[in-house]
């Protein structure tokens, strides 16, 4: 009596085991319709940013005129002479840069 069970139950907990751990489902992908009329439905429109060539050209000039006060706030520095507004250039400048970098990525 003893011997069924010791055979039964390392049976039992594999079979536990393998049906606890998950499986990996793949599903096949639907074939395209037949239909030509719904391919033209299903196509997204397409979505055209304007980018406001004046805007980022009066940005680019900003973001020069801001860099170019950056060398002699550094020689204040070198002096021992943090400007109280360097810190927040250098964030503005930063800052546009990466506006100008994504809207002439978008394009």
């Amino acid at each position: 009596m003893q011997r069924p069970l010791a055979f039964l139950l390392p049976a039992f907990l594999g079979l536990f085991v393998t049906m606890a751990l998950p499986q990996s489902r793949q599903f096949p992908t639907p074939p395209p319709p037949l239909d030509p009329e719904s391919k033209k439905q299903q196509a997204p429109p397409e979505i055209t940013r304007r980018v406001d060539l004046a805007e980022l050209q009066k940005e680019a000039d900003d973001l020069a005129r801001t860099a170019q006060t950056i060398p002699a706030d550094l020689v204040s520095v070198r002096k021992g002479m943090l400007p109280k507004d360097v810190i927040e250039k250098l964030k503005q400048i930063e800052k546009l840069s990466k506006r100008l970098r994504s809207e002439l990525n978008a394009r």
